[in-house]
């Protein structure tokens, strides 16, 4: 009987360490909402969850109801004392109100935050930026894409608190002028990221601040800014980091300019979509310089032909996996067996969540025929709203993104 009880007490205290232990591995991997539900499956279980504060360093709210009273509630929880990553993108029910409660009642909580997610919150002002960001001095990544609310006084309230971001979404925040650049260039010359996408209140005079002081960005993403002009593209050739660059709808940028910008030679991302002053030898210079590309933009520029196509084949066969030539009417159409012959490694179906990483997962093609290479594809629109709303989906979601014609699938015939 003793021996049996024995028995007992050592498998009960085997299933707790093996539980405890498999427990530990599953919940990293686990959405918040899973986690959470775990904690009510029992009381050992609740307490092997929280006794691990690395599985409470995220609060994920996003496209949640209510989500500035949730804010409020997981914050005055002890677990979430630690908390790294706070994402409200496209939340509903978040006001100033609940961020300047969080500064009054939770000021604690936000000391190790380093990355805040406010996009498509349209109901945040300058106001609430004040209060959020005064409580968060570690901040590295600020998102506030698609506010119309926010102005260069929100921008003077982050740069004054968070002296430390890197990384910075200001896209479709479009009452920010050159005053919030000039606030960006004197105050984060560590940057790595910049998204200003629609701020279209910004000149030459305010990119140029950035492009000379933030020598340190890889990202940087000037979709839909028609504006600027060579005086600033030119000066982009100062950032020898820089991997990736959007200049889609670049209307005044010219070969001259795209010479300057070959310069940053270790560029794997380029999109020219609709800079239509660019001819063969802006892009022959990209391609002599810019061997490192693995996706280029080239889509509806009539003054390019087979020459840029000829040159990108002998300098970035090796690393071009996505080459976007639609609407290129000087390029002619070739055999799948030609093309493999110029491009030997197509992009296969990861560098579609490659493009929606670097684009917020647009209008996706798959198997289309890109310049006659079947590849998995993505063209972008920017859907204002759908943009970041659009970067997982499942199987449900695309069928009815089909249905809409928001995404279509082209087969090889086509």
């Amino acid at each position: 009987m003793e021996a049996k009880k024995v028995t007992e007490e050592e498998e009960e205290s085997w299933r707790r360490e093996i539980v405890t232990s498999v427990m530990r591995l599953v919940s990293t991997r686990l959405p918040q909402t899973d986690l959470i539900s775990l904690l009510l499956v029992s009381p050992c279980l609740y307490r092997t969850l929280i006794s691990y504060p690395s599985i409470w360093l995220n609060i994920d709210l996003h496209e949640m109801t209510n989500a500035g009273d949730r804010l409020l509630a997981a914050l005055s929880l002890p677990r979430y004392r630690q908390v790294k990553h706070i994402n409200l993108e496209f939340a509903q029910g978040v006001v100033d109100s609940h961020l300047k409660l969080v500064k009054a009642e939770c000021r604690d909580a936000l000391l190790s935050l380093e990355c805040l997610n406010l996009n498509g919150c349209q109901k945040i002002s300058d106001n609430g930026i004040e209060a959020i960001t005064s409580i968060c001095p570690k901040l590295k990544v600020f998102s506030i894409y698609w506010n119309v609310r926010v102005t260069d006084a929100g921008i003077r309230h982050l740069v004054k608190n968070c002296r430390h971001i890197i990384d910075l979404n200001l896209s479709g925040c479009k009452s920010l002028t050159d005053k919030s650049m000039q606030l960006v260039a004197e105050s984060y010359q560590d940057l790595e990221s910049l998204n200003i996408t629609r701020c279209v209140k910004i000149t030459d005079d305010g990119l140029l601040q950035v492009l000379q002081k933030c020598s340190s960005l890889q990202t940087l993403n000037l979709y839909a800014l028609s504006g600027f002009t060579d005086k600033a593209y030119k000066k982009i050739s100062l950032l020898a980091d820089l991997r990736f660059l959007d200049l889609c709808g670049a209307q005044n940028l010219s070969d001259e300019g795209l010479g300057h910008i070959a310069k940053c030679n270790k560029l794997e991302s380029l999109n020219l979509t609709w800079c239509v002053r660019i001819t063969d030898a802006g892009v022959i210079t990209i391609a002599n310089s810019c061997t490192s590309l693995e996706f280029l933009s080239l889509f509806g520029i009539v003054g390019v032909t087979d020459r840029c196509v000829e040159t990108l084949s002998q300098t970035c066969s090796t690393t071009l996996t996505t080459l976007d030539v639609n609407g290129c009417i000087g390029i002619k159409r070739r055999s799948r067996e030609e093309l493999l012959q110029m491009f030997p490694h197509p992009v296969m179906a990861g560098a579609v969540a490659r493009f929606a990483k670097w684009f917020g997962a647009i209008d996706v093609w798959n198997r289309t025929l890109l310049i006659g290479i079947p590849v998995a594809f993505g063209l972008i629109h920017h859907l204002e709203k759908e943009n970041a709303r659009l970067k997982m989906l499942n199987q449900a979601q695309i069928d009815d993104l089909v249905a809409k014609g928001v995404i279509r699938f082209i087969e090889e015939s086509e």
